[in-house]
Formats: structure tokens, C-alpha cells, sequence
């Protein structure tokens, strides 16, 4: 597949990398230099200086030929004119990157796929999401639903207290079908469990399961659950907006905003939240803004370090669920082992997203996992499928994949070794980063 991505920003540079080890064509275009110069002597993509809204550049890139083009730059206009431009030019599909929700919104998909304009997406919104869905649940890390919550993945830190640590998969404990633990997160590493493993204390542990078995694996796992009325956000960023907007009207927020003019702005804005003009890294004033009558503390500035800091003064002053956008990937594995609840990554959520575009299987979502090289995919399986012919213990799948679950008729089941998917199903399937292409055979 030929792909033009034109934006080497955060999101841009993530997708080309990732893309390049997949033997992709990939063309990575900015008007700055500086910022690919260094992509083309490390990765397999070729790079290009030119403008996203000049025909002249756009052509000398090859989009004519380009099976996806992809519009990424900080500029919403820019990128839906180089959308528009691309399609005209000969690309077969295309994808915006905004930041207007309303865009989204299903009635405006006709006329904008009519512009020129195939699929949109909205990272900080994406990122609002997934912390809106950690705030649902207290003593989850994530939590992931998929056919209109038929199957929901859980991501679950155990401890000493925890049922299930020191079990081997072998001894048929967990063969009760209530859920299915399809990974763990061990030392920066993620084992896809055996008959011979076992979770340890201290484990992150991902669950597939039902609504229904909800209170069950809480129990299994150790967790007390609390209601999150009182949330306190560090920074006012897009991200923190969106999620406001989206959480249930009862909850309590605060902002902590440094920027004087930005809290002014603040408070025209978002209704029932209070503005602070304030510096959320200072401890002492932590506490003044009232931090021990907090359920959560979430920290969505534009400083990785400034996030992950600051979650650490909230947990050792009381606050049970912290959350911390961490956009520096070498530092999520850091944040991780020092026990921040929830780590948002907006660049490898949106990557995610875009990602199943390229895939040739029907897929309808992939989720990164930002604290693993792996992913959750959500196949359907076609008629005639290699997934329909055989009891998923007889398929020989590839090495670092775990099917969780499938959804049929808008129900949803866990899967064991005797298990046989039929057409229309959708499957999820838990898989290291570089097993998703080895899955598409199996769906197709």
C-alpha cells in the first residue's frame, strides 16, 4: 500500500515510524526540513519538503498513485484542503486530522466524503474518550467496550490481596468462562499467557469480559470500588475541555490553569467548573485547592514531566486514581512503574485508529494499549473465513495473539480452546503490534 502522510508532527512522525516497519510505501511530506531530515537515514519511508495545499508538491510526492493519504498537520483548514486537493488528484482515500467536533457528527459525513474528505479524526477527542471511560470505574487502569458493550477489556494492577496470583493457567482455574485474562504486563514486558503462567503480584492484568461478570473479576482481582464525584484537572488543555464536556453532569471539577488569559477563557466556556489560576506542580498549593477531597486527579498539560510529577505528589497526598497524558514515548514505561493509574497517549491512540485503515481485513477497531506493544483489534469474520473452519485450539495462530471474545447477534461470549467463530461474528483479539498483519489472513 502507498501512503502519503503530509504533517510531521507528533501524530505524523508516530504513524510513519510505525508504518515503515511494515513494509509499507511510505511517503512522509512537511514544509519544515528540520523536522523529517532525520526520519529517511533511520526508517524504511522516503521524505519530502513541500507544501500540503501546493498541487506541484502533492504531485511530485506521488499522490496520484497513493492508496491512503493522510492529513495530519496542527492545522484543521490545511488539512482539509489537502484532503480535498488529494482526492481531485487521484488518491483513493483520504483522512483529516480537526479539531471542530462538530465535523463528526454523523449527518456530515456524506457531505464531507462529497469534498473530498473520506474519514476524520480528532486525537484530543479520542484521548477525552478514553479518560472520560477510565473515570467511569474507579479501580480500573482502562477500560475498552466494544459492540455497544457486548465485550469490555479491563486493565487491572493486582496486588498480595488479589484471588488469582500464583494460579498456572494449567490448573484450570480459570476455565470458568466468566472472563478470559488474554495478557499480562510484567516488567516492561507482556507475556501472552500459557498453561504454564501464572499472575504474579504486582501485574498489570487485561481481562476480557461481560457487564455481567463486572463485579466478579473486582472481586477475583482485589479491587474496592468508590464512586468518582470530585475531579481535579491540571492544565486546561483541549483534551481536559472535551473530557468535561463528556463526564456525567454530577461530577465536581476543578482546573488548575497557569496561563492567566487562558483561565478567563476557561470560565466563559465550561460551565459548573471551577478555575483556578494557579501552578498545579506546587505541592503546597495542592493542598490549599483542597487535593485530599479528590476521588481523581488527571494531568493533561503539554509537559510529560510536569504530568507525571504531579500525579506523584497527588497519590502520596491521598488521591486513589491519578491519570497523566504522556506524549514522550520513552517516558510511559516510567510513569507505568511508578504506579500512575492511567497513561494517555493522544499520538498512538490516533495511530490506532488510522492504523486499521491499511488493514485489508474488515476491521472495525483497533486500540493501542500505551503501556504494551500491543494492540486490541476487533475483526468480523467473512464467510469462507480460515477463523470459521476450525476450533480456535486447531487454528495454529500466530505466536503473541490471544482471542478474548466474540460478539454474536449483539451478545457477547468469552472463548476457549473449543470454541468455533462463524461468519458475521465480531472476534476480538489481543496481539502483540507486529501479529496484526499474520490475523488479517485468518478474517479475510
Amino acid at each position: 500500500m502507498k501512503i502519503l502522510i503530509v504533517g510531521a508532527g507528533e501524530v505524523g512522525r508516530h504513524l510513519a515510524k510505525m508504518l515503515s516497519s511494515e513494509n509499507q510505501d511510505i511517503v512522509l511530506m512537511d514544509d519544515d526540513e528540520n523536522r523529517i531530515k532525520d526520519l529517511e537515514d533511520n526508517y524504511d519511508l522516503l521524505t519530502k519538503v513541500g507544501l500540503p495545499t501546493s498541487i506541484k508538491d502533492l504531485e511530485e510526492a506521488g499522490v496520484a498513485e497513493t492508496d491512503l493519504f493522510i492529513a495530519v498537520t496542527p492545522e484543521e483548514s490545511v488539512n482539509m484542503t489537502a484532503c480535498m486537493l488529494a482526492t481531485n488528484l487521484g488518491a483513493h482515500q483520504t483522512l483529516a486530522r480537526i479539531d471542530n467536533p462538530e465535523y463528526l457528527q454523523p449527518k456530515n459525513k456524506d457531505f464531507f466524503e462529497k469534498l473530498g474528505v473520506a474519514h476524520l479524526i480528532y486525537p484530543e477527542m479520542l484521548a477525552a474518550q478514553e479518560i472520560a471511560e477510565s473515570l467511569r470505574t474507579s479501580w480500573l487502569r482502562q477500560r475498552t467496550s466494544f459492540c455497544n458493550e457486548a465485550l469490555t477489556l479491563l486493565v487491572i494492577k493486582v496486588r498480595e490481596n488479589s484471588e488469582i496470583i500464583n494460579k498456572e493457567f494449567s490448573t484450570g482455574y480459570f476455565s470458568h468462562k466468566k472472563y478470559r485474562i488474554v495478557a499480562i504486563k510484567r516488567n516492561n514486558r507482556t507475556i501472552i499467557p500459557t498453561g504454564s503462567d501464572m499472575v504474579l503480584a504486582g501485574d498489570i492484568v487485561y481481562f476480557i469480559t461481560t457487564n455481567e461478570y463486572l463485579e466478579f473479576v473486582r472481586e477475583q482481582a482485589g479491587k474496592s470500588d468508590f464512586p468518582i464525584r470530585n475531579v481535579m484537572f491540571m492544565g486546561g488543555s483541549r483534551i481536559a475541555q472535551k473530557t468535561i464536556q463528556i463526564l456525567p453532569s454530577q461530577t465536581n471539577v476543578k482546573i488548575l490553569e497557569r496561563d492567566r488569559e487562558k483561565s478567563f477563557s476557561l470560565a466563559e466556556e465550561l460551565n459548573n467548573t471551577l478555575i483556578i489560576n494557579c501552578d498545579g506542580r506546587n505541592v503546597e498549593l495542592l493542598k490549599e485547592e483542597g487535593i485530599h477531597d479528590m476521588d481523581a486527579f488527571v494531568a493533561v498539560t503539554a509537559n510529560s514531566e510536569a504530568n507525571i510529577l504531579a500525579c506523584l505528589a497527588a497519590k502520596r497526598l491521598g488521591v486513589k486514581k491519578t491519570i497523566a497524558e504522556v506524549e514522550n514515548n520513552d517516558y510511559i514505561m516510567l510513569a507505568e512503574s511508578m504506579d500512575i493509574g492511567t497513561v494517555i497517549n493522544k499520538k498512538m491512540i490516533a495511530a490506532s485508529y488510522i492504523y486499521q485503515l491499511t488493514l485489508d481485513a474488515d476491521v472495525l477497531n483497533v486500540h493501542n494499549l500505551s503501556a504494551t506493544d500491543a494492540e486490541v483489534v476487533e475483526f468480523i469474520a467473512t464467510p469462507g473465513a480460515k477463523i470459521t473452519k476450525s476450533k480456535i485450539k486447531d487454528l495454529r495462530l500466530p505466536d503473541q495473539v490471544n482471542i478474548g471474545g466474540y460478539v454474536r447477534n449483539g451478545v457477547g461470549y468469552i472463548v476457549d480452546g473449543n470454541t468455533v467463530i462463524v461468519p458475521n461474528d465480531h472476534v476480538i483479539v489481543f496481539c502483540v503490534s507486529s501479529a496484526i498483519r499474520k490475523m488479517e489472513r485468518f478474517f479475510n
